[in-house]
């Protein structure tokens, strides 16, 4: 089911980039639920187990279908590109009570028996408390799990923006959007997404926000209803070497199971990398390092995507256990 937004002369004026401690807080409470995104961040998951469980997050599961609608006043798109979880999560607390409740009645109808809860009705029948009990929970997710980690999450997702900026800049807004993810289409002035919802907007003028995520992956997520900005929320470049530790030296184990070249070559993908960037960072010749890529691939420890007239190479959850000796 693709979701299309339509642009008009005024949009491609008002597209942006931004990034959101607030989304990546949300979005790593869904992780915690969804073993489909374990793959990249089975170290981070084993390392927050702990502090996870003292976390009540039960309320926030109500409001977070598998499939169906999440309540935009609790994560909204960013107010700007630079703005940090403080002010989100004012913004957040500050949402309209009746507004919220609409909005939240949304969500808890798509989770199976979360609109006839307790929980769900008392919520409904007070939405000042339902601001309050969501956001207090939001804000302890953000200092007990992802606080810790941002500055790391952070240079990631503004390494992601400055890639994809200089990218705008080489092949314009209609060359990008198919790049950001294989699931993006563009064809006359219409982006097409490949999701699990049908959805149609015209974007009316208002542009698009770009978003990186770290903890969106696999998923590609668009939507958002006014009055807030169509965004396009996309997995981030380099989530494959997000959690990897540096190491000295090859790991014995991985050199006698795949080689040293191609061992070398797995652990060197730190970020999508292509071939000419890797044989430089190795010092070994092109030919050696595409013949390793090929064989890591075909082996299912990478995968491949072309940008512009470069292939760049990523490590799958797989590759990433192998790299890491998880």
């Amino acid at each position: 089911m693709p979701v299309l937004l339509h642009f008009g002369e005024d949009d491609f004026l008002r597209c942006r980039f931004a990034l959101s401690p607030l989304w990546e807080t949300q979005e790593a409470v869904r992780t915690l639920r969804r073993p489909d995104r374990h793959g990249y961040h089975a170290h981070w998951l084993r390392r927050i187990r702990a502090a996870a469980a003292t976390l009540d997050l039960s309320g926030l599961w109500l409001v977070m279908p598998r499939r169906g609608h999440s309540p935009d006043w609790l994560g909204a798109p960013p107010i700007g590109p630079a703005a940090n979880f403080e002010e989100e999560i004012a913004a957040v607390r500050a949402a309209d009570p009746e507004a919220a409740r609409a909005d939240t009645a949304r969500s808890l109808a798509d989770t199976p028996g979360a609109l006839d809860s307790p929980r769900g009705r008392a919520w409904l029948a007070d939405p000042v408390r339902m601001i309050r009990e969501l956001s207090d929970t939001v804000e302890e997710v953000w200092h007990t799990l992802l606080a810790p980690d941002w500055p790391r999450l952070r240079a990631l997702l503004e390494a992601d923006i400055a890639f994809h900026s200089r990218r705008l800049a080489e092949v314009g807004l209609g060359g990008l959007l198919p790049e950001v993810n294989r699931r993006c289409g563009w064809r006359a002035g219409t982006l097409t997404v490949e999701t699990h919802v049908e959805y149609e907007r015209h974007l009316g003028g208002q542009g698009l926000v770009l978003m990186p995520s770290v903890f969106s992956w696999p998923d590609v997520i668009s939507g958002f209803e006014p009055p807030w900005q169509p965004t396009l929320v996309y997995p981030a470049r380099g989530i494959g070497g997000l959690w990897a530790e540096p190491a000295d030296r090859l790991p014995d184990a991985l050199v006698r199971l795949l080689g040293r070249g191609r061992a070398a070559v797995l652990t060197a993908l730190d970020e999508p990398a292509g071939t000419s960037a890797l044989a430089s960072r190795l010092g070994l010749a092109p030919s050696s390092v595409s013949a390793h890529l090929t064989a890591l691939r075909d082996a299912g420890l990478l995968t491949s995507r072309r940008y512009g007239h470069q292939v760049l190479y990523e490590r799958t959850p797989l590759g990433i256990a192998l790299a890491s000796g998880g």
